[in-house]
């Protein structure tokens, strides 16, 4: 991420999740942003120690968690005694986006944004999401090439994937659809069983040295870079 000054109002305000570049030229021109008390004109350029407000506009502030769900908790909808991301996460006011198994685990991403829902979740959209996946069984030389092609789920082919060889018995997969237990299921029709899977990138956010549990603020160019690839910005 990259937060170098002095930097242009509008990527600032971008920046800082109040709106995208474009919907922060509107805040200037309408005369909501002020800089030191003085109002901010369009290419405006803002130091680290300078002071920015947005006055008289009830812009709502977005958020957007990275969030690194452990193995055993739900992400919607617990049944008795089970633990959701709510339960262990300590920001109020996010939703996730989508879903993970419980007995996975991996990025899910949180935000109070409910634009990205239809954006990010949609099959016709095809975003990439990335999975380090490890096997019962060692993968068969035929492995990478069957995958990659397309499986047969049940009455179902598959959409082409992305294999990349770890181990004798860990892939990396990247697909762009998301169909009940895929991954499992492919690799089941393939005669074998995941015994562990991670989801580890959705589009260009990363899980990065996130612990099981842990989060971060998706914020600076990584949230631009995001957004555009959904299509908000």
């Amino acid at each position: 991420m990259e937060n170098s000054y002095p930097m242009r109002i509008n990527k600032y305000i971008a920046h800082k999740g109040y709106a995208t570049r474009r919907g922060a030229d509107t805040l200037i021109e309408k005369g909501h942003v002020f800089i030191n008390n003085k109002p901010a004109k369009l290419g405006d350029m803002v130091q680290e120690k300078d002071t920015v407000d947005i006055r008289g506009h009830t812009q709502k502030k977005y958020e957007y968690i990275a969030f690194n769900k452990p193995v055993g908790v739900v992400t919607h909808s617990p049944q008795k005694r089970e633990k959701e991301i709510k339960d262990i996460l300590n920001v109020k006011n996010v939703f996730p986006i989508g879903r993970l198994d419980k007995n996975s685990h991996g990025l899910i991403i949180l935000t109070n944004d409910g634009r990205v829902t239809d954006k990010l979740l949609n099959p016709e959209y095809e975003h990439e999401k990335e999975y380090l996946v490890s096997t019962k069984l060692k993968l068969r030389s035929s492995f990478k090439e069957k995958m990659e092609k397309g499986v047969q789920i049940e009455n179902y082919k598959t959409k082409p994937v992305k294999i990349s060889l770890v181990d004798d018995n860990v892939f990396k997969i990247t697909l762009t659809e998301g169909k009940r237990h895929q991954i499992k299921r492919m690799v089941v029709a393939l005669f074998n069983e995941v015994t562990n899977l991670e989801r580890i990138r959705i589009m260009n956010i990363r899980l990065e040295r996130l612990r099981q549990g842990e989060h971060r603020v998706i914020e600076g160019e990584e949230l631009e870079t995001f957004l555009k690839g959904i299509g908000i910005v």
